[in-house]
């Protein structure tokens, strides 16, 4: 609404198509039940197509009709797209599924039904919530917990400090490069590529740590987003510790009525396969995104082809347990995500094979922006945040803001807001999602 005011009448249609869609599925029968649930569906994908990806269909019509010697009069759509519109779209889905399926009551409250898409922590970015977990919440009145206040605020100052300190530090370096992939060497490619995996990981986990502190304080619950994936040791792993609400959306609304695991070998694989080349093309209309994907989706057929082999031969070696072997499988999940993450960030397909050829050339990574103060700053940035993730996911125990000793813990987060007034505050860049 602030740089389009009308489009809050796109939240608005939405809201009372699938309100009503919602009461009127759990009062029908038969065939008029799933005719319901098609339209609800309709409404909201077509409003998504159209703002998000109409002008890349027509862009693909009209390459393919100048090389058969048409000419394609359909125009250029030149809107704005509505921020957030993925998101709150799949979490308006999600209620008129879990409805049609019985999993969840319809909201006869309609100020309650609106909240439920339009709850501002999580609007615009997520999580992805589902009715089950939020809609009750706001049937309940939330006493003043100062728990829930200390924890929240907490939460939103280290998702401040991925943000604003490592996230847009990094950012920095890693625009220098895919903005420019001709002038630089492997040596850059792979120490930009490094920053982005961990440049988008701050800038998402860090905005979802804000949304879940941000309603934590007010005494809702929101689900957990991001569970350290860069600890995993495979890629299944990795995809059950990121993005958690988008990928089990994709999970329970996709790959299980397309068969799930329950199908022949054959077909699991062309499931997964399509499942995340769909879930690349949420994340942009761009050819990068959707190559993203499907590289997400053939990492995953390999694995579960691989599995067996890989699990007797730690049997045999009886390595299952041993830290050089866990460290190397870390370090080839971690490697085979910063690949693929070339293409989600790369302007364009050029752009991404122009970057991974240039791997093939190494020297002397330029040091930009600053200077050599400048990627200081970076390695600094990721020092820091590798001592929290790593007492996060091990220790937990020990973790500075869990502490039991008062001053660790509150030493640890006046030490937190002090990094993030000096390095942050003044140095903040747009969310990255924002960006594509």
């Amino acid at each position: 609404m602030a740089f389009v005011p009308v489009y809050i009448l796109i939240l608005g249609f939405t809201i009372v198509i699938d309100y009503f869609a919602g009461i009127y599925i759990e009062t029908s029968v038969g065939p008029r039940r799933k005719m319901l649930l098609i339209c609800s569906l309709i409404a909201n994908i077509g409003i998504l197509a159209i703002f998000k990806y109409f002008n890349f269909l027509n862009e693909n019509v009209t390459l393919v009709a100048d090389s058969l010697g048409w000419h394609n009069h359909i125009p250029f759509l030149t809107m704005l797209l509505p921020i957030g519109l993925s998101f709150h779209t799949f979490q308006a889905m999600s209620y008129t599924i879990e409805v049609y399926r019985g999993n969840q009551k319809a909201e006869k409250h309609f100020g309650i039904y609106s909240l439920y898409v339009m709850f501002y922590p999580q609007l615009v970015a997520g999580p992805i919530e589902r009715p089950q977990n939020i809609l009750h919440q706001f049937h309940i009145k939330h006493e003043f917990s100062y728990f829930n206040l200390v924890s929240g605020l907490k939460q939103m100052a280290y998702g401040l400090f991925k943000k604003l300190v490592v996230a847009d530090r990094l950012s920095i370096y890693v625009n220098s490069v895919y903005n420019n992939p001709e002038l630089h060497n492997g040596s850059s490619v792979v120490i930009s590529s490094i920053f982005f995996a961990v440049q988008i990981y701050c800038d998402f986990s860090g905005y979802s740590d804000i949304a879940i502190g941000s309603a934590r304080t007010m005494g809702f619950e929101l689900m957990t987003n991001f569970r350290r994936p860069y600890f995993s040791k495979t890629i299944p792993e990795f995809w059950s510790k990121w993005h958690i609400s988008l990928s089990t959306w994709f999970r329970d609304y996709l790959y299980i009525p397309l068969g799930g695991n329950r199908v022949a070998a054959h077909r699991r694989y062309f499931n997964l396969f399509i499942v995340f080349m769909i879930s690349g093309l949420w994340h942009g209309a761009n050819y990068t995104f959707i190559l993203w994907g499907a590289l997400h989706g053939f990492y995953q057929v390999v694995g579960l082809i691989t599995k067996p082999y890989v699990s007797k031969f730690e049997t045999n070696a009886g390595i299952q347990n041993n830290i050089i072997w866990r460290l190397s499988r870390g370090l080839l999940t971690f490697s085979l995500v910063t690949f693929a993450w070339i293409f989600f960030r790369a302007n364009s397909i050029h752009d991404a094979f122009t970057l991974i050829g240039n791997l093939r050339s190494f020297g002397e990574a330029p040091f930009l922006g600053n200077g050599i103060n400048q990627f200081a700053h970076c390695l600094l940035a990721l020092t820091l945040l590798f001592s929290i993730e790593y007492c996060m996911e091990y220790y937990p125990e020990f973790t500075l803001f869990n502490n039991r000793r008062i001053w660790v813990r509150w030493g640890s987060v006046v030490a937190l807001l002090f990094i993030i007034l000096v390095f942050g505050v003044f140095n903040g860049g747009q969310f990255i999602y924002f960006q594509f």
